[in-house]
């Protein structure tokens, strides 16, 4: 029997963790009125508030950690 809850636990706790997507280019552009930055594909993704808008600049090559459930920018870095 504790064989099995543990299983079950262990399966409940990877089925509720999150998913996330790291997506690395280069800064086009950073429109820190609405908080976004497009990156170099055209792609855009609004920066949370936990990050600041002005330590972003165009050129920079930077990776872009989105959560894959909701879509939602966790964190974003420089790109080696």
């Amino acid at each position: 029997m504790n064989k099995f809850l543990a299983t079950a636990a262990a399966s409940l706790a990877f089925i509720g963790a999150a998913y996330a997507a790291d997506i690395e280019g280069t800064v086009q552009s950073v429109d820190p009125a609405t908080r976004s930055i497009t990156l170099e594909d055209g792609k855009i993704y609004v920066i949370p508030e936990t990050i600041k808008v002005d330590e972003l600049a165009a050129g920079a090559k930077v990776k872009v950690t989105v959560d894959d459930t909701t879509g939602a920018v966790t964190a974003i870095e420089k790109a080696s």
